[in-house]
């Protein structure tokens, strides 16, 4: 038996070689010593989410960003919508504001990560990461 013929309609060759938006040179926190460590470091809130920020020994390694949100910005639909949106954030202003070696935590607060306008939460994000990085460059 022959195995079905490609059909036109799929993915082009272009499309498959460009890596996916949720890649975009963003490495994610998944030990809970790398979160502990980046609180331990600058921290800086604002009136959407609470960002604390942390410069690792290898400055030339990539930045790495991990979200967290607690019980308190509610259930389970609502903290993935949390989270959803701060990690929507990130893919955009992390690769223009942030420096490489650092450790990101964006932590939601209640009612505000999900209720703010989003255009509020990109310059929040972006005030903030200028605040953590003040003296730093």
């Amino acid at each position: 038996m022959t195995p079905p013929k490609a059909s036109d309609i799929g993915m082009t060759a272009e499309a498959s070689e460009t890596p996916p938006a949720v890649s975009v040179c963003l490495e994610t926190l998944k030990n809970r010593p790398d979160f502990l460590r980046a609180a331990q470091g600058r921290r800086q809130g604002t009136a959407s989410f609470l960002v604390q920020g942390r410069a690792r020994e290898d400055a030339s390694a990539a930045m790495r960003i991990g979200f967290t949100a607690s019980k308190k910005i509610g259930n389970a639909v609502a903290r993935n919508h949390a989270k959803r949106r701060l990690r929507a954030l990130a893919r955009e202003i992390l690769p223009k504001f942030a420096q490489a070696g650092w450790d990101y935590v964006i932590v939601a607060k209640p009612e505000a990560t999900n209720n703010r306008n989003f255009a509020d939460m990109r310059a929040d994000l972006v005030a903030a990461l200028a605040m953590l990085h003040r003296g730093t460059r």
